[in-house]
């Protein structure tokens, strides 16, 4: 009986095992590439053996990661003019009074005027509470209030409130457009010109890790007189979407 018990239990144990190795090569693949700007394919053949679907996604995760980002001041013609089109409108740190920084102000005038040309496309604003003093205050609450008073249809709006990190207003809209908003196909990223390709990265990436049929098609941004993500902030935040948080925060103090 004691052979038996110990025969059935060997499955969970390689499972986790599994589990784990899984995670850590999808760490090692996202922290070299960051680090030296190559491919650790070995990482990712291991990664496909463990795991074949998995392995598949970060393949195009790193195909996506490699390939370069077109950054726009506007949105181009050409997108649908329908309500399969979703503009997601990043948020920035808020004062801590609650107010708006002028570096979301300014994001706002893009997503006001993407908005204009694409009059039937969805608005996703999206962020969290990160106002020292007003708890209650939340970056995505403060866009949509300010695209109303600017004559957006408020039935347009989509407010995600929760999120705090980019790699978290990836998953939560996701979360509500595939809940709530099935009609959305297309994306178009709207934000500072310097975080536009992080940007793009994360949905682009959490639309593969859900096998979602939105993509990411483009993007507008306000052209910041500063500001950097490094590649080593970006395999943060890939491994925040991978589900390790705390490694990914790791990375993230350490960076900035």
């Amino acid at each position: 009986m004691l052979c038996m018990i110990s025969a059935l239990a060997l499955p969970a144990v390689s499972e986790e095992k599994a589990v784990v190795s899984a995670q850590s090569l999808i760490e090692r693949t996202v922290v070299s590439y960051a680090a030296a700007g190559e491919r650790d394919e070995q990482a990712l053949s291991e990664l496909s053996s463990i795991d074949p679907s998995l392995g598949d996604q970060w393949k195009r995760i790193m195909d996506l990661w490699e390939a370069p980002v077109a950054v726009n001041g506007e949105l181009p013609d050409g997108l649908p003019e329908d309500d399969s089109l979703c503009l997601v409108a990043l948020g920035f740190q808020l004062n801590p009074d609650g107010s708006m920084r002028e570096e979301l102000i300014q994001r706002l005038n893009v997503v006001l005027a993407s908005s204009e040309k694409y009059p039937h496309a969805f608005i996703v604003c999206t962020g969290g509470g990160t106002a020292a003093d007003a708890p209650a205050a939340t970056e995505a609450g403060r866009m949509a209030e300010w695209l109303k008073d600017h004559g957006v249809d408020p039935s347009r709006l989509i407010v995600e409130d929760h999120s705090l990190t980019t790699a978290q207003n990836a998953i939560l809209t996701f979360d509500i457009l595939d809940r709530q908003y099935p009609q959305v196909k297309q994306i178009a990223i709207i934000s500072s010109d310097y975080h536009i390709a992080t940007g793009a990265l994360l949905f682009g990436a959490e639309a593969i890790l859900r096998n979602s049929g939105t993509k990411v098609v483009s993007n507008a941004s306000w052209h910041a007189p500063s500001g950097t993500l490094s590649p080593m902030f970006q395999a943060g935040a890939l491994i925040e979407l991978s589900g390790d948080v705390e490694t990914a925060f790791e990375i993230y103090y350490e960076t900035y």
